[in-house]
């Protein structure tokens, strides 16, 4: 069977670690804990989409804080808040800084897993343009400034003649640099570079 999906669960109470990772673990996601704060956001760039479950009130990072770096990052992951009993200022605070959800301890199994169900699935398509993006963004940070030139000239829609006269350079030189940067683009074709180049807002109207 396979996971449902992957949830991390952060409180600083080891016995609510304990009885999460049973509870979601029993339903079928694959669970992931942390102790503190800091700990999820020091590995937060490494770890595959998943929502987050944390706790309001720990030590240290507490979880308004947590969901204000995680803002600052542009981070994907949905973010639920448990709060204790009477927190609700709190959980407010906490969805306006973009908290999916909250919950107030002591909860029920059922409608968190619920909400855990909805926040993956709801959060899921933007986290997958977000990874697309990266791809991308990545692939134009590895061309050349040379390289990056005749791109630009490409999707412009200019030939290779002209590319070399703006350059200065042979149109053969100009064949072997639009090779570079159809390989580097991962693009097979030129209105697939082109596509491109417009998801990395490298086309100006």
């Amino acid at each position: 069977m396979t996971a449902k999906g992957i949830v991390y669960v952060i409180d600083d109470d080891e016995a609510m670690r304990d009885s999460l990772h049973f509870l979601l673990d029993s339903s079928g996601y694959k669970v992931t804990l942390f102790d503190t704060a800091q700990a999820f956001l020091d590995v937060l760039p490494g770890l595959a989409f998943g929502c987050v479950v944390s706790d309001v009130r720990m030590p240290g990072l507490d979880g308004i804080e947590l969901l204000k770096r995680m803002k600052a990052q542009h981070s994907p992951f949905p973010i639920l808040i448990m709060t204790g009993h009477g927190d609700v200022p709190l959980a407010v605070e906490a969805m306006k800084l973009g908290a999916v959800d909250f919950v107030e301890k002591p909860f029920e199994d059922d409608p968190l897993t619920a909400m855990i169900e909805s926040a993956l699935r709801q959060a899921a398509p933007a986290a997958k343009n977000e990874a697309i993006a990266q791809d991308i963004a990545a692939r134009v940070a590895s061309l050349s400034p040379r390289e990056r030139q005749i791109m630009q000239g490409l999707v412009a829609g200019l030939s290779n003649k002209l590319i070399a006269r703006d350059y200065d350079i042979s149109p053969r030189t100009i064949e072997v640099y639009r090779a570079n940067v159809m390989t580097k683009m991962q693009a097979n074709s030129l209105s697939e570079l082109v596509r491109l180049a417009m998801r990395a807002g490298l086309l100006n109207d």
